[in-house]
């Protein structure tokens, strides 16, 4: 074998054995590089951490990754290793635009063996060695172009370029992946952030003060206490009778104040026992008894940052009222069949339909929790201490009603003065129902005096004793009734001259500038049960 073959063999064996080299450094490099990039979803730390594998495993200095701006459809910079990015971050590149603009063009790889030689190359960053290659890939998404360029600048003397700028693209191909799972999680979570806070909007509206209906001075004092309780984490008690409306209140209470965005959670005392009742509130530990298959946290640790509304207050025992007092005084409890004290941050809402002074001079209810309670009252009033909100109530129920059951309806002017002669000892539940009732009786859609007399409800006292209820106007305040309004209708115009006369007919021709005989005719006619005196 000759001088000349001997050299080219022990060359060929060198190189062999610096690809192999470099080989097992990629592959450990590659390793490393996927396990961090599947490390977190920070997407530019986790560059940041890669660029830092890839000098200390590679030997690739100054690595950078720049992504598309796609709002400007600009190249920026979003991670550099040894430089911080945030100080680089005015540094840009149209497409195009130098060496970096170019691979980003073109969708191809460029490999500068020394970049002094390149006048393409700008040197914006001032950090690369102008002596030293540069290596520079596209990063890819898919088939669709080059999204952003991942460049380094391999060591001093460096060998198989060709080679590097393979890595390079294998690197770059799992960055795309990364950047592009990155996105989708950031496009997933932007829209439920977006559908969280139309949610909150919703909630929000529906709780608001404009969804409860009141016109009365007692509903309006009700109101300015809301709005300035809500500002605070004072614990509120709710009083009134059954069927007023408490809930609706604790809720606007809870949607207009800073805990807003935290959890409103309910429950309602009345319907556990005190075992029961005690794990619900605090929670229990697995196996505190028979059933506790797993630890459970009790609505004071799920409202923890939030509002807890306890309904029925006035229903929980003497023994229980003990454990529910060191709660509101400390903000610490520990659960069913556990050791280990919780702390909270708990606003309470409060509310009963009982007497509870009376019940604390019988000795039923602690005194000194009924003062831990009664730091704000809210009296709810009854709906027969404000029976001139009974027409906009009636009317906002029978379009609640209408939607459930997908119909048009509607109550007539006659019906809610019906409605306005009545006590309502059931309060706005005892509408609601007999709006559902009106609705299932009324077979062409209209809501009329015979049909909320179908419902079962009875003036109290007798008719003759009633005075005659005044008409109905739009606002839903009484008002006197326009005889000449073209929107009344003959039978409703007839009615309500009936009414006003207390039922007696020569009287109500008069009102209508009718004979007797023709208002006769008309109660005939369009069907009008008289009412007997």
């Amino acid at each position: 074998m000759s001088d000349r073959t001997t050299h080219f063999s022990a060359l060929t064996g060198t190189e062999t054995a610096q690809r192999l080299a470099l080989l097992e450094a990629q592959l450990a490099a590659l390793f490393e590089v996927s396990s961090v990039l599947s490390r977190s979803l920070n997407l530019r730390e986790t560059l940041r951490e890669v660029l830092g594998v890839l000098h200390e495993r590679s030997r690739l200095s100054h690595g950078m990754v720049c992504l598309v701006d796609d709002e400007r459809g600009e190249l920026l910079i979003s991670a550099i290793h040894g430089s911080d990015a945030a100080a680089l971050e005015r540094v840009r590149y149209q497409r195009g635009e130098g060496v970096l603009g170019r691979i980003l063009s073109t969708n191809e790889a460029w490999i500068l063996p020394r970049i002094a030689d390149e006048p393409r190359f700008l040197d914006r960053l001032n950090v690369y060695d102008a002596t030293l290659p540069f290596i520079g890939v596209p990063i890819r998404v898919g088939n669709s172009g080059a999204i952003g360029v991942f460049a380094a600048q391999p060591p001093a003397g460096a060998e198989l370029l060709a080679e590097r700028a393979r890595f390079l693209e294998m690197v770059a191909n799992l960055i795309g992946q990364a950047v592009r799972l990155a996105r989708t999680v950031e496009a997933e979570q932007q829209a439920l952030r977006e559908e969280r806070d139309k949610l909150r909007r919703e909630v929000k509206g529906s709780h608001g003060f404009d969804s409860i209906i009141g016109r009365a001075n007692a509903m309006r004092l009700v109101f300015e206490q809301v709005r300035q309780v809500a500002k605070w984490n004072t614990t509120v008690l709710i009083r009134g009778e059954s069927g007023t409306g408490k809930e609706l209140i604790a809720n606007a209470i809870h949607y207009n104040s800073p805990r807003a965005r935290a959890a409103f959670i309910k429950l309602n005392c009345a319907a556990l026992p005190d075992n029961l009742l005690e794990s619900e509130l605090f929670g229990h530990e697995k196996g505190a008894f028979t059933g506790a298959v797993a630890q459970r946290k009790g609505r004071f640790e799920q409202a923890d940052g939030g509002t807890l509304f306890l309904d029925e207050i006035g229903e929980i025992s003497p023994a229980f009222q003990a454990k529910l007092l060191r709660v509101l005084q400390e903000g610490e409890f520990e659960r069913v069949g556990g050791g280990r004290t919780l702390k909270v941050d708990v606003r309470v809402i409060a509310a009963t339909n009982r007497d509870l002074e009376a019940e604390v001079r019988a000795g039923e209810f602690r005194e000194d929790l009924y003062y831990r309670l009664n730091v704000m009252p809210i009296r709810m009033p009854a709906l027969r201490e404000r029976i001139e909100d009974v027409p906009e109530l009636a009317r906002f129920l029978v379009n609640k009603v209408a939607r459930l059951q997908g119909r048009e309806l509607t109550i007539t002017d006659s019906a809610l003065r019906v409605l306005l002669r009545y006590d309502w000892p059931g309060n706005v539940r005892e509408l609601e129902n007999c709006m559902e009732r009106a609705a299932v009786m009324s077979e062409q859609g209209v809501i009329d005096r015979e049909v909320i007399q179908l419902t079962g409800i009875e003036v109290s006292g007798s008719d003759v004793d009633v005075a005659p209820a005044p008409s109905v106007g739009a606002g839903g305040a009484p008002s006197a009734v326009d005889w000449n309004d073209p929107d009344l209708d003959e039978r409703e115009r007839v009615i309500a001259a009936l009414e006003e006369a207390g039922w007696v007919q020569a009287k109500a021709a008069r009102l209508l500038n009718m004979t007797p005989r023709q208002i006769a005719y008309r109660i005939q006619t369009l069907n009008i049960r008289v009412r007997q005196f």
